[in-house]
């Protein structure tokens, strides 16, 4: 590559699907397995070529502006990262404007609730103008797919399709070899009103490029998760503890306490008298008493009490007692029978 990788990773959206989660605390930064999502979603970069001289730009609203630049502060201090601010939030292709003097180049997209295993090494060896990281699924209707011709040449992308004909799904991960021709199409797009119930997707910003002859391929991901609703955001947590961040060894503070694996305590954590797992994340200095916790994502300081919890989550510092079922809560609140 000529010009450093820049990686723009939109994270504008007010995560409503999440709330009370969210309610109070960016989506990027809910918990998830000892980590935030952002985390784990800039782990996933770091097989890009050249990734200390990569360029990260945040596509952020107002709102949590201070918060995610505090983040990356504190955790990554030697990343380069710009934060321009999408004010209006109209949508995929919209996030991209407030971004665009700060593109030129090569770049990648990768939306802010997507996790993929994937490897980017090969970035500097791609000959396609761009490539749509895509995964099979049995019901495309509630996404974005790739319509490809015989050649595997992309040559149509439908959001949202009725039919269950093309079933590639877009994953949330695209490469564009010229971000100045992507600039291009999204003024086009914003100028021509392409968007669906007021919003601006970037699959119309992509139809235009392939109008104009743009070569783009797919690249097929075996994993995809999702960190954007409850439900899949406990899947997701159910994933990493099978296969990568179950902790073991690092359970200090337990007192007569049962752990049922796979599950992440933090070292921090204390659990007394309580049976943990199996699916289980406990954040820092999180304190459980009396409990139950089954398939639950607890975040930081929070403690629970007497309480018989499943399928629940729960933001830092916050204050359970005597609750039983599902709960879900969002920072510095409470829950008390």
């Amino acid at each position: 590559m000529s010009k450093p990788l820049k990686i723009l990773i939109p994270m504008g959206g007010a995560g409503t699907r999440l709330r009370p989660l969210t309610g109070g605390r960016p989506k990027p930064l809910v918990s998830l397995v000892g980590k935030t999502i952002i985390d784990h979603v800039l782990n996933i970069c770091r097989s890009v070529p050249n990734f200390e001289e990569a360029e990260f730009i945040f596509s952020i609203n107002a709102e949590m502006e201070a918060r995610i630049k505090e983040h990356m502060t504190r955790f990554y201090p030697e990343m380069k990262v710009a934060f321009p601010i999408d004010r209006k939030m109209r949508g995929q292709s919209d996030a991209f404007w407030p971004a665009k003097d700060l593109l030129d180049g090569p770049l990648l997209v990768l939306f802010s609730d997507t996790i993929i295993d994937n490897d980017f090494s090969f970035l500097d060896r791609e000959t396609a103008d761009g490539v749509i990281w895509v995964k099979p699924v049995p019901d495309p209707r509630r996404f974005g797919v790739t319509i490809i011709d015989k050649s595997g040449w992309i040559n149509k992308l439908i959001e949202k399709p009725t039919e269950m004909q093309h079933n590639l799904a877009m994953v949330g991960c695209y490469y564009f070899r010229d971000s100045a021709s992507l600039l291009s199409a999204i003024k086009e797009q914003i100028d021509r009103k392409l968007f669906m119930k007021g919003e601006f997707y970037l699959a119309d910003a992509i139809n235009i490029l392939l109008q104009r002859g743009l070569k783009m391929r797919i690249e097929k991901v075996n994993l995809w998760l999702d960190a954007g609703t409850p439900e899949a955001l406990l899947t997701t947590n159910r994933y990493l503890l099978d296969n990568e961040r179950e902790s073991t060894g690092d359970w200090v503070n337990l007192e007569n306490t049962i752990i049922v694996p796979p599950v992440f305590i933090h070292p921090n954590a204390r659990v007394i008298s309580s049976v943990i797992g199996p699916y289980v994340s406990l954040g820092d200095s999180t304190v459980v008493q009396g409990s139950i916790l089954k398939d639950s994502i607890v975040g930081n300081g929070t403690h629970i009490t007497n309480s018989s919890l499943e399928g629940s989550l729960i933001g830092h510092h916050v204050t359970i007692s005597d609750k039983s079922g599902k709960v879900i809560l969002g920072d510095n609140s409470w829950a008390v029978s």
